[in-house]
């Protein structure tokens, strides 16, 4: 093996020089301003009082493939095995906001998620669960509206009222110019239906997060983790900017914002990520947007294991990296936490991957001793000091992001993806250099890995979601959903607010596809100026 750069050790992924040793002197605290009790402003200790010693954060596992039949068997089975929350993955045609018989779609149908076309699939998705019972997350951003207000219209098939429904729809759609590229609209009115979502679920679903401000896919591009925080930060204040700018206060909305971040391998970066953003979020929240509530400042956020770490060779030793990151979600604390099974690296989870990774969080819970006490890691030298490196190399690129004239602005002038570029192509070096290791790859290798039973999606699976929307698209009333489609097309080019036309789509069985040409006909599509 190569010999290694001492320097490289001695620093974080980020970059961040971390020194031999921390103490009193290179790390001065003062305790009320810098971290401040669990549950009390700045919240770098936690956002409530109790944090895991009073209540265990939610365990989500990530689950759809197939026909929205199949993963309605997967979640059945996870609730069983002791999840406590659902969080739902739909296939490329759903997140491009396409329906399973588009051409686009041909060989992606049910591929890397459950393909949902219409209301029916929700009922489907969703038999036998009572959404009074269960939170749910949708990881779903261009056409989040939509995907909204199936789920909406299938608790209504329930008898359940929106305002009984909890869970958090992602629907962070500047992320996906920066990182994800799944989008469908140009970023202005894009921009204005997250708008459109916000104000209405603040009105009508006071238990819903409508929008998880999301860093996790910007970690998974190839940023860093001073990257991560600050353009997600900076995304969520955009949104608060918005909300703003449109006559709500700020205490109306702000406490159900939610965020989602990446629990990378780095586990004290890791760590320090978290406890400054919570700060950070509240100090601006404050500060800067007059927030008066508590829970305008206080920062809930979900928790996912990093997917970028999972690696194809030796597989089983994903579940070593899986449990390392989880146990810094959690000393991180989070609300709630989505463990990656060992097997990802090759294709979507079998039902024992998933096993084993419900159980990584549940032995963290109930075995290791780490929520018996409440930020067991607060007041360490080398973490206060970390969190404070975290801070201000955010406040940095804020700064930066501000002389540009906003997020949207950098975005379209291509400096977030271009930072982020540059920090993955720095890690690629750096691993080709073997001054990054990852285990089984650059080294520790070992040859001919034992064959590993994958999950594979059946290529009937495509004829069949395909078979059940041209009946539902002959069953239905078409009449209704010309009108309901012409309405919402109408609607786009005023300033009315779109969610109540789109739920009217919705009941009228429109499909996903249907109600996304309907906007592009007026909004047009989003296309990325190249970054060189």
């Amino acid at each position: 093996m190569a010999r290694r750069d001492r320097k490289a050790l001695h620093e974080t992924l980020s970059g961040i020089p971390v020194d031999p040793l921390y103490s009193p002197e290179t790390t001065p605290l003062d305790y009320t301003r810098a971290l401040g009790d669990p549950g009390a402003y700045p919240y770098t200790r936690g956002p409530y009082g109790t944090m895991h010693r009073g209540q265990l954060w939610t365990m989500r596992m990530f689950a759809g493939f197939g026909t929205a039949d199949e993963t309605n068997e997967r979640f059945h089975y996870l609730l069983k095995q002791g999840q406590t929350g659902l969080s739902t993955a739909f296939d490329m045609p759903t997140l491009m906001g396409l329906d399973s018989d588009a051409d686009r779609s041909l060989g992606e149908v049910g591929v890397e998620g459950v393909a949902v076309d219409t209301l029916d699939d929700m009922e489907t998705l969703f038999a036998g669960i009572d959404l009074a019972k269960v939170t749910t997350s949708m990881t779903i951003n261009a056409p989040a509206a939509i995907l909204l207000a199936f789920y909406v219209a299938t608790a209504e098939e329930q008898g359940i009222p929106p305002e009984r429904l909890g869970g958090t729809i992602q629907t962070d759609i500047l992320k996906e110019y920066i990182a994800q590229k799944e989008w469908c609209f140009p970023i202005e009115p894009a921009m204005r239906l997250v708008g459109d979502m916000i104000e209405w679920a603040t009105g009508h679903m006071p238990r819903w997060h409508p929008i998880s401000i999301s860093g996790y896919h910007i970690r998974e591009a190839g940023s860093t983790a001073q990257q991560e925080l600050a353009f997600t930060l900076k995304d969520g204040f955009t949104y608060v900017e918005q909300a703003i700018a449109r006559g709500m206060d700020v205490d109306d909305f702000a406490p159900r914002l939610s965020f989602f971040f990446n629990a990378h391998i780095d586990f004290f970066e890791e760590i320090a990520k978290y406890r400054a953003a919570r700060r950070i979020w509240a100090r601006e929240m404050r500060d800067t947007y007059g927030a008066k509530r508590d829970e305008s400042l206080r920062m809930r956020f979900h928790t996912q294991t990093a997917g970028v770490s999972l690696t194809a060779q030796q597989p089983q030793v994903n579940i070593i990296r899986t449990a390392i990151e989880a146990l810094a979600g959690v000393l991180g604390g989070t609300q709630s936490l989505h463990t990656n099974s060992y097997d990802e690296a090759l294709a979507l989870p079998t039902e024992d991957a998933v096993r084993i990774a419900l159980r990584t969080q549940q032995v963290i819970a109930h075995e290791t001793g780490v929520t018996n006490t409440i930020d067991p890691l607060g007041g360490s030298y080398f973490i206060e000091k970390l969190t404070k490196d975290m801070e201000d190399g955010a406040l940095a690129y804020f700064r930066t992001i501000d002389a540009m004239g906003g997020m949207v602005e950098a975005i379209e002038r291509g400096f977030p993806q271009q930072e982020i570029a540059e920090s993955a192509y720095r890690f690629q070096q750096a691993f080709e250099r073997k001054e990054k290791i990852m285990v089984g790859v650059n080294a520790f290798v070992q040859q001919d890995d034992p064959p590993l039973e994958i999950l594979y999606i059946d290529e009937s699976t495509s004829d069949t979601q395909l078979a059940k929307l041209e009946a539902l698209r002959r069953s239905r009333n078409q009449d209704a959903v010309t009108r309901s489609l012409d309405a919402l097309r109408a609607a786009a080019g005023t300033r009315e607010n779109l969610m109540p036309r789109i739920l009217d789509a919705v009941r009228a069985y429109a499909t996903v596809g249907e109600m996304c040409d309907a906007l592009r006909d007026v909004w047009g599509e989003y296309e990325e100026v190249p970054i060189i």
